[in-house]
């Protein structure tokens, strides 16, 4: 079954250079951006688009389907092992950010606002004196 644009997970977003991205949010469909399983059990109708309003879902064409499509597993284990390699390095990466983050305590604000030890900018107290 192609992919089915008016599933309230199905995603297309066209890039300054002309790619284009066509995919199911919920990472379903193994076959994107060609084909969407055929009994899929997310599949939800998109009940409301932009501003509320219905339009038309102007997405780019779909790109032509190779012919291994469906019929060769081995594109889809390739696929899912390079997902596997990303998702891998993202705990340690996000380790290594929160640890950095942590060094400079300041969330990069050079000791004013929240995190720098003061809960108003320097010489806020000056400007603001009453008397």
């Amino acid at each position: 079954m192609p992919m089915r644009e008016g599933c309230k997970f199905f995603e297309s977003r066209t890039y300054p250079t002309g790619e284009s991205v066509r995919k199911c949010d919920l990472d379903l469909a193994p076959e994107a951006p060609w084909r969407c399983p055929e009994n899929c059990a997310a599949f939800q109708p998109r009940l409301a688009d932009v501003n509320w309003s219905h339009g038309s879902l102007i997405t780019p064409p779909t790109p032509p389907e190779p012919a291994s499509v469906g019929s060769d597993p081995s594109i889809a284990a390739l696929l899912d092992e390079a997902e596997n390699i990303v998702n891998a390095v993202v705990d340690s990466t996000r380790a290594e950010v929160d640890a950095e983050r942590g060094r400079r305590g300041t969330h990069g604000f050079g000791g004013v606002g929240r995190g720098g030890g003061h809960s108003e900018p320097r010489g806020w107290r000056r400007w603001f004196r009453r008397g």
